[in-house]
C-alpha cells in the first residue's frame, strides 16, 4: 500500500483524509502493525490508480486462526498418526475446555483484538477433533507435570475434561508428580509427531520463539527425553486416580 501511495505521490495525510482514518492509523497499516481494512484498500486503490491490485488484497484479510509461529506445526499435526507430548505449565490445547482456552487467550500481552480472540478460541476447539474424528484416529500420548494441574486456571470442569480425554481408546494420559521430576522434565514442553510415511518431527515452544524441526539429531534427543519422562510418570490408571482425587478435593 505504501509503495503504491508513494508511486502516485499521494501523502499519508491525503490517504488518511480520503479513507476517514488518522494518519497514524494509515502508518500502522503500512508498517504491518495493524491489518489494513477493506475500506482503506479500496480508497487507496482508487486514489493511487492501482487498477484493482490493492483492492484484490481484501481476499487475504482473514485473521489467522493460529499464531504465526504455530501454523506449520498445526498443519503437520493434521497429518500425524502418532503424537507424543509433554507439558510442564499448560493444559495441552487438544484437551482444554473453552473457558480455560479463553482465560489463556484473553490474557495475552500485548492484548489481542476481540475478533482474533474469538477466532483462536474457535480454532482451538475445532482442532480437538483430531482425537475423535480421524480415521484412523491419531495415537496420542500426553504427559502433564503436576504443576499444570495445580494452576489456578484449572477448575473441576477442566480436570473432568482431562479424564474424559484419557478414556479415549487412542489416548494415554499420564501425570508426572513433583517428587518424580527429572532434569529432562524441567527443560520445557515438547511434542513429537510421526506421519503415515514414518517421518518424524518435533515442536518445542518457548515464551518468545518456537521451533519445528525434522533434524534427526533433534528428533532423537526429544524422543529420548520424552521416553525418560514417560517412564518416570504415573501409569495411565494411576494418573486417572490422581486427577479424580483432585476433582473430589475441589468440591470439599
Amino acid at each position: 500500500m505504501k509503495r503504491w501511495r508513494t508511486k502516485a505521490r499521494i501523502s499519508r495525510e491525503e490517504l488518511a483524509a480520503a479513507s476517514n482514518y488518522s494518519p497514524d492509523t494509515i502508518k500502522a497499516m503500512e508498517q504491518g502493525v495493524r491489518m489494513p481494512t477493506p475500506r482503506a484498500l479500496d480508497v487507496a486503490d482508487e486514489l493511487c490508480h492501482a487498477e484493482g491490485l490493492l483492492s484484490a488484497a481484501k481476499d487475504y484479510l482473514h485473521r489467522e486462526r493460529f499464531p504465526a509461529r504455530a501454523q506449520d506445526f498445526m498443519e503437520r499435526e493434521k497429518e500425524a498418526i502418532s503424537r507424543w507430548s509433554y507439558e510442564m505449565a499448560l493444559i495441552p490445547g487438544l484437551a482444554q475446555t473453552e473457558s480455560y482456552a479463553r482465560a489463556l487467550i484473553e490474557n495475552r500481552y500485548p492484548p489481542l483484538g476481540e475478533e482474533t480472540v474469538e477466532a483462536r478460541i474457535a480454532a482451538r476447539m475445532e482442532r480437538q477433533a483430531i482425537l475423535t474424528q480421524r480415521t484412523p484416529p491419531v495415537a496420542a500420548s500426553f504427559v502433564l507435570y503436576e504443576a499444570v494441574l495445580r494452576s489456578p486456571q484449572v477448575d473441576a470442569a477442566q480436570l473432568r475434561r482431562l479424564l474424559e480425554v484419557s478414556r479415549l481408546r487412542n489416548v494415554e494420559l499420564q501425570v508426572l508428580p513433583f517428587e518424580r521430576a527429572i532434569s529432562a522434565a524441567l527443560m520445557g514442553p515438547m511434542v513429537l509427531l510421526e506421519t503415515g510415511d514414518h517421518e518424524r518431527s518435533v515442536f518445542t515452544e518457548g515464551p518468545f520463539a518456537s521451533e519445528l524441526s525434522a533434524e534427526p539429531e533433534i528428533v532423537s534427543r526429544v524422543a529420548g527425553r520424552l521416553s525418560m519422562i514417560r517412564a518416570r510418570a504415573l501409569s495411565p490408571d494411576e494418573s486417572a486416580c490422581f486427577i479424580e482425587r483432585m476433582v473430589d478435593h475441589s468440591h470439599e
